[in-house]
């Protein structure tokens, strides 16, 4: 038995998780594994609420991503109810959805992966944080909650609240977007433009300093999901679902939701409540593949927008069709908020959005239906049976970072391999893996995030198995 190394708790995501590395004799990196140690059974105790209620109970699931269950829940509801929602409810779920994805991401590129890249990931734990960023780069610091604020503020502006707004139901929506609101909107999108464009020319200038991480974070060949519109185009709410691999080959495409079952496996293991999906033409674990922001940048065949196009093009001319390390999640980000503002510009000009027709009516039409929307972190899954009165009789729900869990998981290790050498490591390595699965921004349940002094243990035991050493931060 060789020594074992834990992270307990991988820090700076959303929900709780522990990382353990196995060494083997001579102290090299012999097994790792992310293990999620949460269990919270929303599926379970969904069973026997009314459909109706779906949207307002699993957007409970995140304080972080709530407008992403929101949605994907009505939308199954629709497809309960067998209904076309109308124009103005389907284009304000856009907007509302574009709003998610540009708070998200900026949480996640600013304040949770932001000092590791501005700070240096071996810079001291203590002041590896967003206070520690807010005092090296205030004005970093300051456009990231900018740029946070304003996706809030517009979720806000549409449902009432900016987390868990009770908005979007089946067959619609229970409010519109007021002239005023819509000005508010249209008022501030050049400016966070600003924002946006000018943190990925920050990025880019870091790229030469993490050559390394690079090279090293999750750099592997695997398959990538997520839903386009027409012609391939960059789609976050009502596509189809399209499979590619590492070579850009398209495998799967135009794939309406309610197959998804087809195509996508759930495997479990004895270490982990996260389940993991995989591809099941090729089996398990060969079937790994991976969603989010750099699965819908390598998927799609344009960003539709032409800030974000060109940005895209440019990434893929320096780095290749298809982009396969975990570290580019990161320019993912900015480059779907990019598109994101500039889908905004757009949408808030179509008056549709000032119409009082908001909802469909109608009653229970079908007993299954599936929602799917393109969350931040990517395509997620509601699965809802209903019987004859419409109560909920099964439930399953396939989240964005289970889909990533092999992937996560085969990033944690190839970082392990890529850093440890002979039982040697120390605190910034151990950064270097947890960033590894920040790279993703896993949202594992809505949590509170360890600041200033990070707790941490990593303990170090011996070929007997007994424990030789103990690192505290």
């Amino acid at each position: 038995m060789g020594q074992r190394i834990i992270i307990d708790p991988v820090t700076r995501i959303e929900g709780h998780a522990k990382i353990s590395i196995h060494l083997d004799e001579s102290g090299d990196v012999a097994e790792t594994r992310f293990h999620v140690t949460e269990f919270r059974g929303f599926e379970r105790f969904c069973i026997g609420r009314p459909f109706w209620e779906m949207p307002g109970i699993t957007a409970r699931i995140c304080g972080i991503c709530p407008v992403s269950h929101l949605l994907a829940s009505a939308r199954a509801g629709d497809g309960i109810l067998a209904v076309l929602i109308p124009p103005a409810a389907e284009k304000l779920r856009r907007l509302m959805n574009l709003a998610q994805i540009i708070q998200s991401h900026a949480l996640s590129f600013f304040h949770l992966s932001g000092p590791d890249l501005m700070l240096g990931f071996d810079s001291d734990p203590a002041q590896r944080n967003i206070f520690g960023l807010i005092a090296a780069d205030p004005d970093v610091a300051r456009n990231g909650i900018r740029l946070r604020q304003f996706g809030q503020e517009v979720i806000e502006l549409l449902g009432g609240r900016k987390i868990h707004p009770a908005w979007a139901v089946p067959g619609g929506v229970r409010s519109g977007l007021s002239v005023s609101s819509r000005d508010r909107i249209r008022a501030k999108l050049p400016e966070m433009l600003t924002i946006a464009c000018d943190a990925l020319g920050r990025l880019k200038q870091l790229s030469a300093k993490y050559r390394r991480e690079i090279e090293t974070f999750g750099v592997f060949p695997s398959l990538y999901l997520g839903m386009v519109g027409p012609g391939g185009r960059w789609m976050h709410y009502g596509g189809k679902l399209r499979v590619i691999d590492h070579t850009g080959n398209i495998l799967i495409d135009e794939l309406d939701p309610i197959d998804y079952r087809d195509v996508i496996g759930e495997a479990v293991e004895p270490w982990s409540y996260l389940k993991f999906p995989y591809i099941r033409a090729l089996g398990y674990p060969q079937g790994m593949y991976r969603v989010g922001p750099l699965a819908r940048i390598n998927i799609c065949t344009t960003m539709g927008a032409e800030r974000a196009d060109a940005e895209l093009r440019e990434l893929r001319q320096a780095v290749g069709p298809v982009i396969q390390g975990s570290f580019y999640y990161h320019h993912a980000r900015l480059i779907e908020i990019i598109a994101a503002l500039e889908r905004m510009e757009v949408l808030v000009e179509d008056d549709d959005l000032l119409s009082s027709e908001l909802r469909a009516d109608a009653g229970v039409n079908r007993h299954e239906a599936v929602g799917v929307s393109e969350a931040p972190r990517g395509t997620l899954f509601h699965h809802y049976r209903v019987d004859e009165k419409g109560l909920i009789t099964d439930v399953n729900l396939i989240i964005a970072t289970g889909q990533n869990n092999l992937a996560i998981n085969r990033t944690v290790g190839q970082i392990a391999q890529s850093y440890i050498r002979h039982g040697q490591f120390d605190e910034g390595i151990l950064n270097r893996i947890e960033a590894g699965v920040r790279a993703y921004d896993p949202c594992l349940s809505c949590s509170t995030h360890a600041v200033g002094q990070m707790a941490m243990e990593v303990e170090l035991y011996n070929a007997q198995g007994e424990l030789i050493n103990r690192l505290s931060r």
